[in-house]
């Protein structure tokens, strides 16, 4: 009888579940391999749209919960969010005793995962690497690419990264991103097929969807924290000037949101946005329906860069937070300015264009993941390539 393969894989922020749920599904189907699911930090907070709930219902069994999340939403309570993260995650491990640790992209909190389990000789498995935006997670992200074992990457120009980074080339893999996988699920859907208000309630008014509707998803940039009302306030102003039915989604929990959430609510108070409904949380599938059949995609979420260049919804990208990542032709940068909101969605209506990529994959990362996690050495220590 073969023992199968423990495979912890630690969710610690909402967007990061619906970006790894196929390969979560491919783990628990794999007879090789079992899945040790841990959700931690700011996944496990109602305020910025617990994802537990969506796991459960998911059919997936959690192994531990690791509440770790200092409130404050500055610097400050970040980097303390991650320590508490090393010294509670560093349990988990120990009792679970995982032969290999999964974790996802960039957030500061996946910082505690890496950390953890290099200290403790367990293997680690780093998904999404490789790839550079200019702000804090890209030093995250490559410092977790130096204490990874294994590189499961989303691009060709994010695996030469991870290798010109020292790492050998034979455990960086490009399997595309699991987050493409469910926008191949759902590109086939005609219409819009569920009631996003009866579903998931929100607050603000609820617009008629029928003739189209803009998505909105605007995160505070953590080295321009301080800025993040006056961003937010840009936003809102442009979405109040463009006057069409919005659907708008919730911050994350990085430094700044209290100034985002913050602007949010006072531009609630000031002026009435009749055509302005806000979500905190969707499951993947329904927000990737969701966002195929808008008329594009507004804010600095890499939403728009990922998943929206596979389905060629257009995209409005504001600000620094998404620099240099790799795009699809559907992307239209511009800065933190209302009037170029503003132009940039006009030009987007008027052009009506769908501009597909597979820069990111073409939809079967989760199965490429699980197989390599069943074949790959066990091993935490590195070949020096440079």
């Amino acid at each position: 009888m073969n023992v199968k393969r423990k495979i912890a894989v630690v969710i610690t922020a909402r967007p990061s579940y619906s970006r790894v749920k196929t390969v979560l599904t491919a783990i628990q189907n794999h007879p090789e391999l079992e899945l040790q699911l841990i959700v931690a930090a700011s996944a496990l907070l109602d305020r910025y749209g617990s994802a537990v709930n969506y796991i459960v219902n998911d059919g997936f069994e959690i192994a531990a919960k690791v509440f770790n999340v200092l409130e404050g939403e500055n610097l400050t309570a970040a980097a303390k969010t991650t320590g508490i993260g090393i010294l509670e995650l560093s349990t988990v491990f120990d009792n679970l005793k995982p032969d290999i640790v999964v974790t996802v992209a960039d957030r500061f909190e996946t910082m505690a995962t890496a950390i953890s389990a290099s200290y403790m000789n367990i293997p680690l498995a780093h998904i999404q690497g490789g790839e550079v935006t200019g702000n804090i997670d890209e030093k995250v992200r490559h410092s977790i690419t130096k204490l990874a074992d294994y590189h499961f990457v989303a691009s060709e120009n994010a695996k030469q990264r991870v290798i010109q980074l020292g790492e050998n080339p034979e455990m960086v893999f490009n399997t595309g991103c699991p987050s493409i996988d469910i926008a191949s699920q759902v590109n086939n859907k005609t219409n819009l097929d569920f009631n996003p208000y009866e579903r998931y309630g929100g607050v603000g008014s609820q617009p008629n969807l029928k003739k189209g509707y803009l998505v909105v998803m605007q995160h505070p940039v953590t080295n321009e924290y301080k800025d993040s009302r006056k961003h937010i306030e840009a936003t809102l102003t442009a979405i109040q000037k463009i006057n069409k039915p919005t659907l708008w989604f919730w911050p994350n929990v990085d430094a700044g949101a209290d100034g985002t959430s913050s602007g949010i609510r006072s531009f609630r108070e000031k002026y009435e946005l009749e055509n302005v409904h806000f979500f905190k949380n969707m499951k993947g599938d329904d927000f990737l329906t969701l966002l195929n059949h808008s008329l594009c995609l507004i804010g600095n979420s890499s939403v728009g860069i990922r998943e929206c260049a596979y389905l060629g919804v257009p995209t409005v990208n504001i600000g620094s937070r998404q620099n240099r990542r790799d795009r699809g032709k559907n992307v239209i940068d511009v800065s933190y300015n209302e009037d170029d909101i503003v132009n940039a969605v006009e030009i987007i209506l008027k052009e009506n264009k769908r501009e597909k990529s597979t820069v990111y994959g073409g939809g079967n990362a989760g199965e490429k993941i699980a197989k390599l996690l069943s074949s790959l050495p066990l091993k935490f220590h590195k070949t020096i390539t440079y």
